[in-house]
């Protein structure tokens, strides 16, 4: 008898120490959506030494160009993709307060309202996973899940995100988040 599907829309996926030597090593991503034909996530922990202003050639306000840009993941690296959130959303798509989009006018028309409770992380590319693949990725434990926050998504240290979160788990987790980068060197 087949499994009933999970989603993991709305939750963080942790690299558990088997993705070494892949761009997912020590990663958090954000899983955006996921059915049955397959998921779409950003990594959170990627931030690159570009701002959006520095790879996109578009006509946006200034604050938007100064925006830090993300790696999301590996697939259509030239794909622009933000999350934004705000004290209230009421057509969030990831989870409550936080949206996703892909459209530079919406980009625009946010980027126009002031709001003081405001967030904005932009990426290029995305992870992304056909139907069953994150599924199987998760019965060979290459993922740890963690409930998603708006904490955690615009964490203002995004290189610690990793070890913070698994620090957080327990002293499993914390053995794993301490150990050296490379393996090799212990």
């Amino acid at each position: 008898m087949a499994e009933p599907f999970r989603s993991f829309k709305g939750q963080l996926l942790l690299d558990s120490g088997q993705l070494r030597g892949s761009i997912f090593h020590r990663s958090v991503v954000l899983v955006c959506h996921h059915d049955s034909d397959g998921a779409f996530g950003l990594i959170l922990n990627q931030p690159t030494e570009n701002s959006v202003g520095d790879v996109l050639v578009a006509d946006l306000p200034q604050q938007i160009k100064d925006e830090m840009l993300y790696v999301g993941g590996p697939v259509q690296t030239n794909a622009l993709t933000y999350l934004h959130s705000d004290t209230f959303l009421p057509e969030a798509n990831v989870i409550p307060n936080l949206n996703m989009g892909h459209s530079l006018d919406d980009l625009q028309e946010i980027a126009g309202s002031f709001s003081p409770t405001r967030q904005l992380r932009c990426f290029a590319g995305y992870s992304g996973w056909s139907g069953g693949q994150l599924e199987s990725e998760m019965k060979r434990k290459a993922w740890l899940v963690h409930p998603a926050s708006l904490d955690l998504v615009f964490q203002e240290s995004p290189k610690d995100l990793w070890k913070k979160i698994l620090t957080s788990k327990g002293w499993k987790y914390r053995l794993l988040a301490e150990g050296p980068e490379d393996l090799s060197s212990n």
